[in-house]
């Protein structure tokens, strides 16, 4: 997976009947599930300021979250997810300047890479998948999963996976149709586990974050703080 799936999604804020709308709406639950995800990162949060997002899920290994395309509007966000751990490393030493330091696992490239730990919380996940009506079978199913971090945060997530850039305005459509039949308003954004994490517990780097996407132009809301992954 070198080139790693595109992942589309939207967050928003869970109320009380959202599994019961999702069991209504066909909705399977996958299981349920806790884990502790802790994000890397330099002391100057390079990676994040270039939207970049590696994290360690306990039991399940390394990813990287890079940036989908420029231009994309609207209350989603889009990433490509790298999980091959020499992909993960190719990608870390371009956006830190680093391309001669060589090759290696993400665990061992921390220290030459001037990584270290910025966040870890444990989440209580339930993740359910559904088809909407009228799809079309061999499409992909949109999964939505459902978070409450250990330091009080819930928020969920509508999310697509796809393959190529084209399939993306389709994945878009179907989660913001299944957005509004959860009742979620139409601009509700939503911040991410990490976002708020930062707000409450690192707020001069949450701060950092906000003052280097003040300075830009802000073409696309997957450069918000806000709107990003966790």
């Amino acid at each position: 997976m070198a080139q790693g799936l595109i992942e589309v999604e939207r967050k928003f804020l869970p109320g009380p009947g959202t599994e019961e709308r999702l069991q209504e709406l066909g909705g399977t639950l996958e299981h349920r599930v806790t884990f502790r995800d802790t994000y890397y990162d330099t002391p100057e949060l390079s990676l994040m300021q270039a939207d970049h997002w590696l994290r360690r899920r306990e039991d399940s290994g390394w990813e990287l979250k890079c940036p989908g395309a420029a231009g994309v509007l609207g209350p989603h966000t889009e990433y490509k997810e790298l999980t091959a751990e020499p992909a993960i490393v190719a990608q870390l030493c371009k956006v830190l300047g680093a391309d001669g330091l060589g090759a290696g696992d993400v665990a061992a490239m921390l220290g030459p890479l001037g990584l270290q730990e910025v966040a870890s919380f444990v989440t209580k996940r339930s993740a359910w998948k559904l088809v909407l009506l009228g799809a079309d079978e061999e499409e992909p199913q949109l999964r939505v999963d459902l978070d409450t971090a250990d330091f009080g945060y819930a928020v969920g997530e509508v999310e697509a996976l796809v393959h190529e850039e084209a399939e993306v305005p389709t994945a878009v459509e179907k989660i913001h149709r299944l957005s509004s039949m959860l009742g979620v308003p139409a601009q509700e954004t939503a911040p991410a586990k990490l976002i708020v994490y930062l707000q409450r517990f690192r707020p001069q780097d949450y701060q950092r974050l906000l003052e280097v996407n003040s300075s830009r132009e802000r073409p696309q809301e997957t450069e918000d703080p806000d709107n990003c992954l966790g």
